[in-house]
């Protein structure tokens, strides 16, 4: 696979820069990442170096579509990578912050029945610098609003891909600038990579995407759960709450009749409560291979009162993109382009 912009750690853009001065180095790290700038844009280097970085390091992303929704506030970004793989990033601006969803995977492998990327299936593992890039052209595009979130919420289980996602946060922070609370990982419930996740230095956010406290309903809509049933995760995420002392998150897609019952909020409310964690209930986005239909308001608002009443915090989500296909849930970028040569970049 080709060396990408972002791949590189400093220490190997300087071994591929070898002979160039340590301040020329700095240059051009902080150029890429503090300044998101691309190498011809690197005005304060020699020209000569700007085309040699150019040719060494091609960008990760070539742009195939832009969509926006939102009256331009949430912004969808396909990818072409550079084997011919499509993934989709979302920017979004909000009063007070502006979010990147990036995606870690071409495709994902976790099946969830209700999710658009589980409904295409695996392709591969993103590497930390196509993850990276995907951060550093939000905020190219995002202009004088600057990207302040990153949620790993886009294609793909992070947590089944944590050599290359948590490098990826680590560039993010140091690098890129972005505290390590404004970013949140969001798994299905892969225990090995939480138990990681416990382990290491920087104490992000973490979402887990819950939908089920019933092992019956939830082995159904995330089979993840045959492998990683609640009784063991429940475990997992009291431990990561000892180590990291950070409020966990449970995303709930509300599904008609599947678990938006009183019994549903029941079991959740259960879940929940020896956690401390905080519900996030999500309008369920249409997909194509998922013909439930999603609660309705009045169901999601009363499904909220029961959770609250068992003191457990809820919040309801508002959706964002659902008519571009921007949403929880629904990206797909089911177009591959074959490739009989790398693209331009």
């Amino acid at each position: 696979m080709v060396i990408t912009r972002y791949d590189l750690s400093r220490s190997e853009l300087a071994e591929l820069l070898e002979g160039e001065p340590n301040y020329r180095i700095t240059q051009v790290w902080e150029g890429l990442h503090g300044q998101h700038r691309d190498p011809a844009d690197l005005t304060n280097v020699p020209k000569p170096l700007r085309s040699a970085i150019e040719e060494l390091l091609p960008a990760a992303l070539t742009p195939v579509r832009e969509t926006a929704s939102d009256n331009g506030s949430t912004v969808k970004q396909l990818w072409q990578l550079g084997d011919g793989y499509l993934i989709e990033s979302v920017l979004m601006h909000y009063r007070d912050r502006s979010t990147v969803c990036v995606s870690s995977q071409a495709g994902c492998a976790m099946a969830c029945s209700f999710c658009a990327t589980g409904q295409i299936g695996f392709d591969r593992h993103l590497t930390t610098g196509e993850i990276v890039e995907q951060v550093v052209r939000a905020s190219q595009r995002s202009g004088n609003k600057r990207v302040s979130n990153v949620v790993f919420m886009g294609m793909g289980e992070p947590l089944a891909n944590f050599d290359n996602v948590w490098p990826a946060v680590e560039r993010i922070h140091d690098d890129l600038g972005i505290g390590a609370r404004k970013i949140t990982i969001s798994t299905v419930g892969v225990i090995p990579g939480i138990e990681q996740l416990s382990r290491k230095h920087l104490p992000v956010s973490l979402a887990v995407s819950l939908h089920s406290a019933n092992d019956k309903v939830r082995n159904s809509i995330a089979p993840i759960n045959r492998t990683y049933p609640l009784r063991k995760l429940a475990e997992a995420l009291q431990s990561y709450k000892r180590a990291k002392n950070r409020r966990i998150s449970l995303e709930w897609a509300m599904m008609a009749g599947v678990n938006d019952t009183e019994n549903a909020a029941r079991e959740l409310a259960a879940f929940a409560q020896p956690l401390n964690a905080h519900i996030n209930l999500i309008p369920l986005n249409p997909t194509p291979g998922y013909t439930n239909p999603g609660s309705d308001t009045e169901s999601i608002n009363w499904f909220q009162e029961i959770l609250e009443s068992f003191g457990v915090n809820a919040t309801v989500r508002s959706n964002r993109g659902t008519d571009i296909d921007a949403a929880c849930g629904q990206l797909r970028a089911e177009h591959r382009v074959k490739l009989s040569k790398r693209p331009k970049v």
